[in-house]
């Protein structure tokens, strides 16, 4: 029965969009896209899928499902997923990950909204000693 199915959520993952070094106060270039394990272990078999969807000038847009794969991500480690350029940030940009974490398997989608990465939202983001925009 479906009660009996364990719901784990996923924590201690984030995804993570930062401008690079030369481009910090660019208009238009190419960001960078992680993905961060938090945890003090290991995760196994991440998959990333990321796409971007939405309508700019009364025109729908659609980027291409990108998919990426690492057969283990170490504790406490960021790992390079992207390059993303800023004209992407006019449309919601998603990131859909699942991994497998002592034999269960996770997943979890991560949505940057239209609008949303901008130096307002800017964190800093831990293990890459930069500022971005980070949902965890």
């Amino acid at each position: 029965m479906k009660k009996d199915i364990p719901q784990h959520k996923v924590a201690e993952l984030a995804i993570a969009i930062v401008p690079r070094e030369e481009d910090i106060f660019a208009e238009d270039g190419l960001w960078d896209v992680f993905v961060i394990n938090f945890r003090e272990q290991p995760i196994h078999n991440v998959l990333v899928n990321s796409r971007g969807y939405g309508e700019i000038e009364g025109e729908i847009q659609k980027t291409t499902i990108l998919r990426h794969y690492f057969e283990e991500m170490g504790p406490r480690k960021a790992y390079h997923i992207e390059p993303i350029h800023t004209k992407l940030f006019a449309i919601a940009n998603e990131f859909w990950v699942s991994f497998t974490f002592n034999d269960y398997m996770y997943d979890k989608k991560y949505v940057f909204v239209k609008g949303s990465i901008t130096r307002d939202n800017f964190t800093k983001i831990p293990m890459l000693d930069r500022k971005g925009v980070m949902i965890r």
